[in-house]
């Protein structure tokens, strides 16, 4: 298990680093268990990427899905991740059927078909990102705190989304949902086509100001949480700057946080959990 553990932390050290740095600040005991659930989201999260057709896309994400439901014993023994997660759900209790349910999400990720309305888009989120801060929660503390990782999660989902919109839009997925875009106009062929324009930037605003109303809702919400779940949240210290960012750049040209940024605001975020939300507005 240890190899598993250590090919785990590696994959999410380069795939999620992020959420790599905050886990360095949980306790060392359950940070295996951490790494074995960010491996696994890194691998589900990136089946288009590797697979880059629909058919070996779905095989993969089947594979994870009988995995969870307990088939495929051999298979998933001889699989680091697989092994790692099986493992940690096991001993920390991790309902499978969430994770089974973030699984079948992903297969969206798969196709071509656009995100129609926003409520399809928060579902998306709630199912993916808001998960997995549950699951980290239940890691850390015991307890899942669904009423913070709910909110947590989909903002912190629809930050991820705007950053990578350039790449999704040159592959002609849509995230963005299609009753934003009809509102102010937009077409997806000028998006496909790479061409900004004020009714895109309006619909993108439009999303922004979504992200940071459950944002608001969160800081109300933070003070709810076991302080040894707070370690699973660290990655919300990024969601306020990155949306800034965002605000002032070109929809295909987002200007990123710099890697020393992104760890600095990890690192004091973790010193001083208030900081989780510092500065953070109302759209």
């Amino acid at each position: 298990m240890a190899d598993a553990s250590g090919y785990c932390a590696e994959l999410v050290r380069t795939a999620d680093r992020d959420r790599y740095l905050a886990a360095l600040f949980a306790p060392a005991e359950h940070r295996g268990a951490l790494h074995a659930l960010y491996a696994f989201n890194s691998d589900v999260a990136r089946v288009r990427d590797v697979a880059r057709e629909p058919l070996p896309g779905e095989i993969r994400l089947q594979w994870w899905s009988d995995v969870l439901r307990g088939e495929r014993g051999g298979e998933a023994a001889a699989n680091p991740v697989a092994a790692a997660l099986l493992a940690s759900i096991e001993r920390y209790r991790l309902p499978r059927h969430t994770l089974i349910e973030l699984v079948e999400a992903r297969r969206f990720d798969l196709y071509d078909e656009p995100m129609t309305t926003l409520d399809e888009l928060e579902t998306y989120a709630s199912k993916t990102s808001s998960a997995i801060f549950s699951l980290t929660s239940r890691i850390l503390s015991g307890a899942d705190a669904e009423a913070v990782a709910e909110h947590v999660g989909r903002a912190y989902a629809i930050a991820g989304l705007m950053r990578t919109f350039p790449l999704h839009a040159a592959r002609r997925q849509l995230f963005v949902p299609l009753e934003l875009l009809e509102r102010h106009a937009v077409k997806m062929a000028d998006i496909f086509a790479g061409r900004s324009s004020s009714g895109l930037n309006a619909a993108l605003a439009e999303l922004r100001s979504v992200a940071r109303r459950h944002l608001a809702t969160t800081r109300k919400r933070l003070p709810t949480l076991p302080r040894e779940a707070l370690p699973a949240f660290l990655p919300l210290a990024l969601v306020g700057p990155t949306l800034d960012r965002l605000e002032h750049s070109d929809a295909f040209a987002p200007v990123e946080l710099t890697p020393w940024r992104r760890q600095w605001l990890l690192w004091r975020a973790a010193r001083n959990p208030a900081r989780l939300l510092g500065g953070v507005r109302q759209g």
